[in-house]
């Protein structure tokens, strides 16, 4: 088998070092540590992230997409392949060096997607981005982490305790959907998307068609005003977990 090579790394903010491998002409690998975080021959749970929310707003004309971290741009790219012509896209990732990774590298995964005129790329925190203008997205999809139990970052547990719910339900227009990636489900992470007033679907998807791991994507819809929301839940501590 031919051995990996490193063509780049970052620091992260928190601690740790993301590496940027390839393996022969066509593969390439995102690693923490000892867990590979994300592999250019597993994209089909990535891509059913933005292909599952775009089905649920078929009857908008002209939506617009908030993507929380760019990784491998496989979420990107299915996104714009069904995306109107009016629609728009912006994915926040808040590490340069993928970004620059996304230009070089691996320009051959991201197949011209970062030249759609649809997508705007931005060096950010995609809390802030959130946190920023209400009721200004149709959906936002977030695959910054393994879930939400924080592998790479600490900081991204505020995305999903109560508060960064709330502020995520805020950000939305009417009837948008928060949908976000998981290595694995987590029952206490849905009481609490209920407790936070929204109304939740969990998708369970392959890794890659029809093989691989099953990875958790849940769909939540904010519900009515005026709907009573379940109890909060305390959340268990969890840990890390390899996303393969």
């Amino acid at each position: 088998m031919k051995p990996w090579i490193q063509l780049g790394q970052s620091a992260l903010p928190d601690g740790g070092t993301l590496k940027l491998l390839q393996r022969g002409e066509a593969e390439f690998s995102i690693t923490l540590g000892a867990n590979e975080l994300m592999n250019s021959r597993l994209r089909g749970s990535e891509e059913a992230l933005a292909t599952l929310v775009l089905a649920r707003l078929a009857d908008r004309p002209a939506p617009r997409l908030l993507i929380g971290g760019l990784g491998m741009g496989f979420t990107l790219r299915a996104a714009l392949a069904g995306l109107p012509p009016a629609g728009a896209v912006t994915v926040a990732e808040l590490l340069p060096a993928v970004i620059d990774w996304a230009r070089g590298p691996l320009a051959p995964v991201f197949a011209g997607s970062l030249d759609d005129p649809r997508a705007e790329i931005r060096q950010a925190d995609v809390s802030r981005v959130i946190d920023a203008v209400p009721a200004a997205w149709d959906a936002i999809l977030l695959d910054v982490d393994n879930g939400p139990d924080g592998l790479t970052m600490a900081a991204n547990d505020r995305l999903y305790d109560h508060a960064g719910l709330g502020r995520a339900r805020a950000a939305l227009r009417p009837g948008g959907v928060l949908a976000i990636w998981s290595a694995a489900p987590d029952r206490a992470f849905t009481r609490r998307l209920e407790s936070a007033g929204f109304a939740v679907e969990e998708a369970k998807v392959r890794a890659r068609p029809g093989a691989g791991a099953r990875h958790v994507i849940w769909l939540a819809t904010p519900k009515p005003a005026g709907s009573r929301p379940a109890p909060a839940t305390a959340r268990p501590g969890t840990g890390g977990r390899p996303r393969r």
